[in-house]
């Protein structure tokens, strides 16, 4: 697999992710094209897109947090046909290794938590891709689901992370995110 990332706004390179970045979220918490370009705008995104010869099959919006060396997985898709191959596993662990070697210190993730079979699953999905679920369970005052950090250390870590630790980072991305871009959320 061929994988592009471009940390400023690049309407080719969102012009292939965008099918696969729909497919997947836009029912469930899409961010509008006018958030992530101002997520661009700060430098505090990069979009990433895998191919397969030169069909988009996988795509991820990742945030960065240079000063708290946190990378945050923003959004994460691979293409219906293309599941089950292991092709999302093989982009986290790109990503995995991206974020070390730039200096990062935490990758994380946010999974919604209620308790269905969609969520255990991709719960299991992150578990196997190394990631730890935190106990806490986050709830947003904009969005009705409620959420789990879960986090891989990239550095050798002497403590457990919790959660709260966790969404800390989180709600700072969101309102980076929507800062001058929109309505700005409130954690």
């Amino acid at each position: 697999m061929k994988i592009k990332t471009v940390d400023t706004w690049n309407d080719e390179l969102w012009q292939d992710a965008s099918p696969l970045y729909s497919e997947a979220f836009e029912d469930k918490g899409a961010k509008p094209i006018q958030i992530i370009k101002n997520m661009f705008s700060q430098g505090i995104a990069e979009l990433h897109v895998g191919y397969n010869e030169s069909v988009a099959v996988v795509m991820a919006l990742t945030g960065k947090l240079v000063s708290d060396k946190v990378m945050i997985i923003d959004y994460i898709a691979v293409s219906e046909i293309e599941r089950g191959h292991g092709l999302g596993k093989h982009f986290v662990d790109y990503l995995r290794q991206k974020a070390a070697a730039e200096g990062y210190q935490k990758l994380i993730i946010e999974a919604e938590s209620e308790e269905t079979s969609d969520n255990r699953r991709r719960i299991h999905f992150w578990q196997s891709c190394g990631f730890f679920l935190t106990e806490y369970v986050h709830h947003y005052i904009w969005v009705p689901e409620t959420y789990h950090a879960m986090y891989v250390p990239l550095i050798a870590e002497s403590r457990k992370v919790t959660g709260e630790e966790l969404f800390r980072f989180i709600n700072t991305f969101h309102r980076l995110s929507f800062r001058g871009g929109g309505k700005k959320p409130t954690g």
